[in-house]
C-alpha cells in the first residue's frame, strides 16, 4: 500500500502548493507596502521563499516516481482510488477521513501540518506567510490562510470572512482534528490564532502507507458511541424517562438525575435520555470545564456517573464538578445507584430526577430477541429469566457466540444456540475480587446423595429461581413482596454436602458460583465489613452469579444485647446485611453448621431452609461407589457394604477414598485393595479425632494392623 499512499499525498500536496504560492503572493504584496530595508536580514526574503517553494514542489513531485501519473489531479485521484479498490484496499488518507469524519478542508489542514515532517523547507515558507520567523510550525493562522486559498481561481480577496471563520472553527479544540488528537497543540500561545499544531503520533506513517491501525491514531476520551440499534435499550420504553429527555432537549430543565440504576445499566439509561433529548452523549473526563466547553460546542448532553463522586477519596474531583456545573447551561445527565445532590448545584440549575426501574422480564426478553433473533422462544425466555444483562453485555455475547459458531463450523456457521452459553460464560465470569472466589460448577445432580426430601428441596431451589421473575412481574407478586430473588439456608454437620449442593444448584442454572471469603470480608474496623459485603454482592450481581456464604455463622450470627461499644457496631453490621440480603435479586445461599447460631431475623427471610443429616447406610454405600472414579482400578475385595456400615459423612468418604488411592500408588500396587481403603478410613478417623474400633470393620478388623506400617 506504500506507493499508492505516497502518490495520493503527492497529488493532494500539489494542489496545496498552489495555495501556498497564492498565500506567498498575498504576503509579498503586503510586505511590499510594509518592508523596511534594515529588517530584511531578519526575515525570509521574497527570493528565498520562491526558491523554497520550488524545492518543496520538486520534492513532493518526485515522491512517487514509479507511478508518476501526470493527468489532471481529480482524474488522477479517482484513478488511484479505483486501483486501490480493485486490490481490496483503501487509500490511507481516505480511511482516516472516513474513520474520523474529516472534510476535505480538514484533510488539507492535516496534510499541511504533516508536510513539515517531509521537508524542512515548509517551515520557512510557513514563517514567511505568517511574517514571523519564530512560528515555523503550522499554526491556526497559517492553516486558515492557506486553506482559504486552495482553489486555482483564488484571487487576492478569496477566502473571505465566512470561509476563514469556518476553517477557524474546524481547527478549534472541539473539532475532529484536535478533539481526536490528529493535530496536537505545540507549546503555548497568547492567542488561539498563533497556536502551533503538530500531527499526532503515527499519523504521518499511516498516511505514507507504512502500516498502522487507523483506530489507534486518534481518540476522544469523552465521546460515547451511539448504541448499536440491534440491541434495544430497556429504558427506551419508559414513558417517564422519555418525557424527562424531551424536557432536557427543549431546555425546560438542564440537569437530570437517574437514580437507582445499577452500574452496568447506567450507560443504557443515559443513552436513552440523550436520544429522547435529540442530542449526542458525552461523558466526564478529568477536566470538567473542558468537558463542558466541548459538550457546548457539539450540542451534546454531558453524562456524569455520580457513583464516582461519592467518598472522601473522590472529594477533590467532586468539588471540581460541583463548582463547574453551576456556571454552565449545558444539559447534564447524572446517574448512580444512590443520588448525588449538592444543594448549590440544584439551586443554580433547573433539576428533575427519576428513579429508574430495573428492566422487567418483558424488556429483557425483547433485548435478547434483538441481540440473537435466531434463537427459539423457549431459549430466549430462559435467558431472560436467568440473566439481567445490559446492552453492552448482550452485544458482547452475540459477537462471541457468532464467532464461536463460525469457528466451530470451519467457515460454515454451526447452530448459534449451542454457543450462547459458552459466550455468556466468557462475557460474565471471572470478575471476582479479593472478597470472593469463583467456582465453575463441575458436579451434577448425579453426584448428589441425599434423602428424598432434601433432594427434592435442592431441585425446587433451582426451579424457584427460574420461576421467580415470571411470577414477580407477570403475576404481580413483586408489588406484594418486600424482596426479590431467592434465598436459601443450608444447615448440617461439616461434610454432609452443603457446599456441594450449592455448586450443583448453580450448575443446574448454568451460572457461576461466587464463594465469599469471610477472612477477607469481616474486618475489625468500623464500617469495613459492610463495605466489603457490598463489594461481594455487587460482584455477584454484575457477574449474574450465585453468591455463597459458606460457614456463615460468624457473619450472620445472632444480635445480642449492647453491653460494649463494639456490640452496637456488630448489631449494625447484621442489620445492614439483612437489608442487603433483601435487596439482592439473585440467588444467595448460606451454609451453617449450626442452625441455631443464625439470627432469627435472617431465617425469616429465607425461602428455603434445608437441613442436611448425616447419611444413612444406603446413602453411604452410594457415596463410597461414586467416591472412586470409574477409571480407578478398584480390587474385587473392596467390600462397599462393610464400608457403608461406618458412620462417615460424604466429605469424609471422599477424603478416605483419596487417601486409599495414594496409599496404593505409594505401595506400587496396580489396584486399590481393601487394605488400602481401611488405611484411608483409619487416617480419616484420626483427622476427625475419632476412634475406629476393630469391631466396626467386622471381618476386616485385622487390616487395621496395616495402618501403622509405612
Amino acid at each position: 500500500m506504500g506507493e499508492p499512499a505516497v502518490e495520493h499525498l503527492r497529488i493532494r500536496l500539489a494542489g496545496l502548493h498552489r495555495a501556498l504560492g497564492a498565500a506567498v503572493e498575498r504576503q509579498a504584496r503586503l510586505a511590499a507596502r510594509l518592508t523596511r530595508p534594515d529588517l530584511t536580514p531578519y526575515c525570509v526574503t521574497d527570493e528565498q521563499v520562491e526558491v523554497l517553494l520550488g524545492e518543496v514542489h520538486t520534492f513532493t513531485d518526485t515522491m512517487a516516481e514509479p507511478y508518476a501519473p501526470r493527468r489532471a489531479e481529480p482524474d488522477a485521484e479517482r484513478d488511484l482510488r479505483r486501483r486501490a479498490s480493485a486490490q481490496g484496499t483503501t487509500l490511507p488518507l481516505d480511511a482516516l477521513a472516513t474513520r474520523f469524519g474529516l472534510t476535505r478542508a480538514e484533510q488539507d489542514a492535516l496534510l499541511l501540518a504533516a508536510a513539515v515532517e517531509l521537508d524542512r523547507g515548509y517551515e520557512r515558507i510557513y514563517a514567511y506567510i505568517v511574517d514571523n520567523l519564530n512560528r515555523r510550525l503550522p499554526s491556526v493562522e497559517l492553516l486558515v490562510t492557506v486553506g482559504s486559498l486552495t482553489h486555482e481561481e483564488a484571487e487576492e480577496d478569496a477566502g473571505g470572512a465566512p470561509a476563514r471563520l469556518a476553517l477557524r472553527r474546524a481547527l478549534g479544540p472541539a473539532a475532529p482534528l484536535r478533539r481526536y488528537g490528529l493535530l496536537r497543540p505545540h507549546g503555548e500561545a497568547a492567542v488561539e490564532l498563533a497556536q502551533e499544531l503538530v500531527v499526532g503520533p503515527g499519523v504521518l506513517d499511516f498516511l505514507l502507507g507504512w502500516g498502522g491501525d487507523v483506530g489507534l491514531l486518534g481518540h476522544d476520551p469523552g465521546e460515547v458511541a451511539p448504541p448499536e440499534p440491534r440491541v434495544l435499550s430497556p429504558y427506551l420504553s419508559s414513558d417517564e424517562l422519555t418525557r424527562l429527555g424531551r424536557a432536557l432537549g427543549s431546555g425546560d430543565i438542564d440537569l437530570a438525575g437517574l437514580w437507582g440504576c445499577p452500574p452496568d445499566g447506567q450507560l443504557d439509561a443515559a443513552q436513552a435520555l440523550a436520544r429522547a433529548a435529540g442530542a449526542p452523549l458525552r461523558t466526564l473526563t478529568d477536566d470538567p470545564e473542558a468537558d463542558l466547553r466541548t459538550a457546548a460546542a457539539l450540542g451534546a448532553v454531558l453524562w456524569i456517573p455520580a457513583d464516582d463522586l461519592h467518598g472522601e477519596s473522590r472529594r477533590h474531583h467532586a468539588d471540581a464538578v460541583s463548582a463547574a456545573l453551576p456556571r454552565s447551561r449545558v444539559p447534564v445527565c447524572l446517574t448512580g445507584l444512590k443520588p448525588w445532590r449538592p444543594p448549590g448545584l440544584l439551586a443554580a440549575r433547573a433539576y428533575a430526577e427519576l428513579t429508574v426501574p430495573v428492566p422487567g422480564l418483558t424488556d429483557r426478553r425483547a433485548m435478547w430477541s434483538a441481540a440473537l433473533p435466531d434463537l427459539n422462544g423457549t431459549l430466549l425466555e430462559d435467558l431472560a429469566v436467568r440473566y439481567r444483562m445490559n446492552g453492552g453485555e448482550l452485544r458482547a455475547v452475540a459477537s462471541v457466540a457468532t464467532a464461536g459458531a463460525r469457528l466451530a463450523g470451519n467457515g460454515h456457521p454451526r447452530l448459534l444456540a449451542d454457543h450462547v452459553e459458552p459466550a455468556i460464560a466468557t462475557v460474565t465470569r471471572g470478575r471476582g475480587g479479593s472478597a470472593v472466589h469463583s467456582i465453575v460448577p463441575r458436579r451434577t445432580v448425579d453426584d448428589l446423595v441425599l434423602p428424598d426430601v432434601q433432594f427434592r428441596q435442592i431441585q425446587e431451589i433451582a426451579s424457584a429461581f427460574r420461576a421467580w421473575p415470571r411470577i414477580a412481574e407477570s403475576w404481580g407478586f413483586a408489588r406484594r413482596s418486600g424482596h426479590g430473588g431467592v434465598k436459601a439456608l443450608f444447615t448440617g454437620e461439616p461434610g454432609t454436602g452443603k457446599t456441594m449442593s450449592a455448586e450443583i444448584v448453580t450448575g443446574m442454572l448454568g451460572l457461576e458460583l461466587l464463594k465469599v471469603d469471610l477472612a477477607q470480608v469481616v474486618s475489625k474496623w468500623v464500617g469495613e465489613t459492610e463495605k466489603n459485603m457490598e463489594t461481594a454482592f455487587r460482584q455477584a450481581e454484575e457477574s449474574h452469579a450465585v453468591l455463597l456464604f459458606d460457614e456463615a455463622d460468624a457473619l450472620f450470627g445472632k444480635r445480642g444485647e449492647v453491653k460494649h461499644g463494639t456490640d452496637r457496631y456488630a448489631n449494625l453490621e447484621v442489620g445492614y446485611l439483612l437489608q442487603r440480603l433483601e435487596a439482592s435479586d439473585g440467588l444467595v445461599i448460606l451454609t451453617s453448621n449450626l442452625k441455631d447460631n443464625i439470627d432469627p431475623a435472617f431465617t425469616r427471610r429465607f425461602h428455603f431452609v434445608v437441613h442436611f443429616p448425616r447419611p444413612s447406610a444406603a446413602e453411604r454405600r452410594r457415596l463410597w461407589r461414586i467416591a472412586f472414579p470409574e477409571e480407578a482400578p478398584l480390587a474385587p475385595d473392596v467390600d462397599l457394604d462393610a464400608l457403608a456400615r461406618l458412620d462417615m459423612t460424604g466429605a469424609a468418604i471422599t477424603a478416605a477414598a483419596r487417601t486409599a488411592a495414594l496409599a496404593a500408588a505409594d505401595a506400587g500396587s496396580t489396584v486399590i485393595g481393601m487394605r488400602h481403603v481401611v488405611r484411608g478410613v483409619a487416617r480419616q478417623f484420626q483427622r476427625e479425632a475419632r476412634l475406629l474400633r476393630p469391631t466396626e470393620l467386622g471381618p476386616y478388623a485385622d487390616l487395621l494392623g496395616d495402618t501403622s506400617k509405612g
